[in-house]
């Protein structure tokens, strides 16, 4: 009988990573396990002892929203793991969570991108693939628009590009959470053949990302602060706030802010350089517009 090895993997590594003590659970005598037993999850869960083996285990078993609901508070997920475990569960949303090709970018989304001169803001797509941005975003952190349409990815770049690790301060911080990332979109979207492409390059080429791969640690989008230091305008640190398009949910729009008055500057002459030596090599302004193709 297929077993759901990833929802096996992933509640048992909930459980051992909660310790009796914080789950209110009196400790008599020697443990086998740091954390807590299964009999205990079950428990505190409201369930049966042999129903949530077979949950741990991945068996063909349909579980409700409300013992799924259970088990995420007796094991502690935070909103990011208590939605990837209702993915890996079978409890995906239905919105917009299709396999085949995005559509672009809505327009009066890239002409609004296109007004932000101060700050950097551009769309991802759920398989990590840079959908359009502006002018600053290819200045700040990459010029994806000049790169070929397959290869416009920003996990992808994260991952293999040499200068990534040197732009980021805090690089693999920032490359293991969108790891996360990657590991909450596939977990909507289990049979995504894209998403499962991406993978497998990745697996390939970067022993980090087969690191992180292995221990799941699903992040979502939210916001946080970003530190640069960028080979033209030096350190700057940004803060970064997360938008799901109301209109398809599987696209989210980074908008980035400059944290203090040095990196507005920084921002600020960003600007005037990704104006200037773009102009000066493509005086039509071709490659300005906000919609890439990945």
């Amino acid at each position: 009988m297929p077993t759901n090895r990833a929802l096996s993997a992933f509640l048992t590594a909930k459980r051992a990573a909660i310790t009796p003590a914080a789950a209110g659970v009196p400790v008599t005598g020697p443990r086998r396990v740091p954390g807590l037993r299964r009999e205990e999850v079950a428990f505190l869960s409201g369930v049966s002892v042999d129903w949530y083996i077979r949950l741990e285990q991945g068996r063909q078993i349909t579980p409700s929203e409300s013992v799924l609901n259970a088990v995420a508070r007796t094991l502690k997920l935070d909103p990011a793991e208590r939605e990837y475990l209702f993915n890996l569960a079978g409890h995906r949303p239905t919105g917009g969570r299709g396999t085949g090709p995005r559509p672009g970018v809505r327009p009066g989304v890239a002409r609004m991108m296109a007004t932000f001169t101060n700050q950097a803001a551009f769309v991802l797509g759920p398989r990590m693939e840079i959908l359009a941005g502006n002018p600053l975003t290819w200045a700040l952190i990459h010029d994806f628009p000049a790169e070929p349409d397959d290869r416009r990815n920003l996990l992808r770049w994260l991952l293999t590009e040499p200068s990534a690790k040197d732009l980021y301060e805090d690089w693999a911080v920032i490359a293991s959470e969108m790891v996360g990332v990657l590991h909450m979109e596939s977990s909507a979207r289990p049979g995504d053949p894209d998403i499962a492409a991406l993978v497998g390059e990745l697996a390939t080429r970067s022993l980090e990302f087969r690191t992180w791969w292995a221990e799941p640690n699903p992040q979502g989008r939210t916001s946080g602060t970003k530190r640069f230091n960028h080979p033209v305008s030096g350190p700057l640190r940004i803060d970064w706030e997360a938008f799901v398009l109301p209109d398809d949910a599987t696209q989210t729009l980074f908008i980035y802010t400059a944290a203090d008055t040095a990196s507005q500057d920084a921002l600020a002459f960003l600007a005037r350089w990704r104006s200037g030596s773009h102009d000066a090599a493509n005086p039509q302004g071709e490659g300005h517009g906000t919609n890439v193709r990945p």
